[in-house]
């Protein structure tokens, strides 16, 4: 009994100094209050949402791998006999960063399924995260007050892909030499400035000798660090502004509808090690960026077959299917063939990074939203979230010109000029067909209201006619296919208190009026059937 009494006492001690830590932390950093007020939140349980769980898990294996990676690395270009594992290439003159690549390919054990799963990861991050911003642009979850977190997730985006530009340059192999050549020819055409950033960047002519150890200092260090501070930010202004949801009955703008955060952190655990497990297993079975296949960079020679990685395809398409324009003006001689793709892709980007501050002016809506929109009922701006994605493919078809010429025996030239005409054609046909579909899709909506729903169960009547039975819908679709707000054009004189333009004069307010008919005139949406339409058609029921 002695004994038992001790230990209980030394067992009471112990929890006092614990709850004596906890409240001095607490007292300090204000933790715990802070903590048990979002336990108290619901999140949303819909399977849209784990695409960003994708982002943050994928980012998670990067900078672990990239660790790992980076106490073998060498990041410096001096020439070096390799005496490596790799019989063919024992003895060639190669750099010290290639000469560590292949290091960690074949001596380092499990060196090479670290960074195939590396490079994997950071495929799968860019391609969450894209698939993740067309989720919320799709459903309007960028809206007020959530404009600086779509800001910040396209920055991520951005940060991602020279991320991974840094990192597919830094083993120094053939392949991404000949790509350091197609972004040089690119800075070079940069008017005034692009000698000066080529200079500076390659430490010299190209290809130089320092471009491995700077970009490696940019993607080890700068990238990383940028990316998390804004993955922080991200994070923290999501907790914030709470989350978004779906239309459906007992959700509104002012509650969340969804699993307690003690469930939803253990499905959260277990998708972390999902992801994490499909990553590695893709690292185990799936070849990505052999080196050795490739051999150390040349100036004077060109990998064939050179592909960029996905996200990067974009720009290597465009560059591909511009015709060789250059304009000499002065003694000095503007080379568009690099130049233009350039701003086009630029331009591309910055369209979708601006785009709801756009519809923020064209609604002139500045209220705070957290219901979702479905896709159907924004025709025009799902459609120009479609028209964006197949210039996107279609500029990335461009950029494997020569290898769909060579499996598909056709002249480069042919895919070239399809490509040229589908960067035209394409994207205005995926406008106006994606318009036309969602359209159709509301007035099916609609038909749903006010009719019901089709059952297949075929009825005569006593006259002969044969009718389809219609059942009525439930009080839950009801709810779906109705409770979205359609907007009114704005009108180009002043503001009334009433959604007019509350700002703004000449040019600026009749482009307003006139996107706004676009976006929300009898053309760009089908109205949806009011409560005496309703009535009328069911006979008050």
């Amino acid at each position: 009994m002695g004994d038992t009494s001790r230990g209980s006492e030394g067992e009471v001690r112990r929890g006092d100094r614990g709850e004596r830590v906890t409240e001095w932390a607490d007292s300090r950093l204000g933790v715990y209050g802070a903590v048990r007020a979002r336990a108290r939140r619901a999140f949303p349980d819909h399977w849209s949402f784990l695409l960003g769980e994708i982002c943050l898990y994928s980012f998670v294996v990067i900078v672990v791998t990239g660790v790992y990676l980076t106490l073998y690395f060498h990041p410096s270009m001096n020439q070096v006999e390799y005496h490596g594992s790799y019989v063919p290439l024992q003895g060639r003159m190669v750099s010290e960063a290639f000469d560590s690549t292949m290091h960690i390919s074949f001596d380092v054990r499990g060196g090479l399924l670290i960074r195939q799963a590396h490079h994997w990861a950071a495929l799968v991050f860019v391609a969450a995260l894209l698939t993740h911003m067309m989720r919320v642009f799709f459903t309007g979850a960028f809206r007020k007050p959530r404009e600086l977190n779509w800001v910040l997730g396209f920055l991520l985006l951005v940060l991602a892909m020279f991320g991974g530009l840094t990192g597919y340059d830094l083993p120094d192999d053939l392949l991404s030499g000949t790509g350091l050549a197609v972004v040089n020819g690119t800075i070079l055409s940069v008017p005034i400035v692009g000698t000066y950033l080529s200079m500076f960047l390659f430490g010299g002519e190209f290809p130089g000798n320092d471009l491995v150890a700077r970009f490696n200092t940019i993607h080890v260090l700068l990238i990383p660090a940028l990316m998390v501070g804004l993955l922080a930010a991200h994070l923290i202004l999501a907790l914030r502004h709470r989350h978004t949801q779906y239309p459906g009955p007992g959700r509104t703008e002012r509650n969340v509808v969804g699993l307690p955060l003690k469930v939803y952190a253990v499905k959260s655990a277990g998708y972390f090690f999902l992801v994490t497990g499909c990553i590695l297993v893709m690292a185990a079975v799936a070849q990505i960026n052999p080196v050795w296949l490739y051999g150390p960079y040349r100036a004077d020679q060109v990998s064939a077959g050179s592909q960029p990685d996905w996200y990067m395809g974009v720009a290597d398409g465009l560059l591909r299917v511009m015709p060789g324009w250059e304009v000499a003006f002065r003694g000095h001689t503007l080379a568009l063939d690099n130049l233009m793709p350039l701003l086009v892709g630029v331009g591309l980007f910055l369209a979708l990074g601006l785009y709801p501050f756009l519809e923020a002016w064209v609604t002139d809506d500045d209220r705070d939203h957290h219901i979702l929109d479905r896709p159907r009922n924004r025709p025009v701006r799902t459609a120009l979230g479609v028209a964006w994605i197949s210039f996107y493919l279609v500029a990335l078809i461009g950029a494997a010109n020569d290898i769909i010429a060579t499996h598909f025996e056709v002249s480069v030239e042919s895919v070239t000029w399809a490509v040229r005409i589908g960067l035209f054609v394409v994207p205005g046909t995926a406008f106006a067909i994606t318009k036309r579909v969602a359209l159709g899709l509301q007035r099916e909506d609609r038909d749903q209201v006010l009719h019901g729903r089709e059952t297949g169960i075929i009825k005569r009547l006593p006259d002969g006619e044969f009718i389809e039975v219609h059942a009525p819908l439930g009080p839950e679709r009801l709810h779906v296919l109705t409770q979205h707000e359609q907007y009114r054009p704005i009108g180009p004189g002043p503001s009334d208190g009433a959604g007019g333009p509350r700002s703004g004069r000449g040019v600026a307010r009749r482009l307003r009026a006139r996107l706004s008919r676009d976006f929300y005139g009898g053309d760009a949406q089908i109205a949806k059937p009011t409560e005496a339409e309703y009535k009328e058609i069911t006979g008050g029921h």
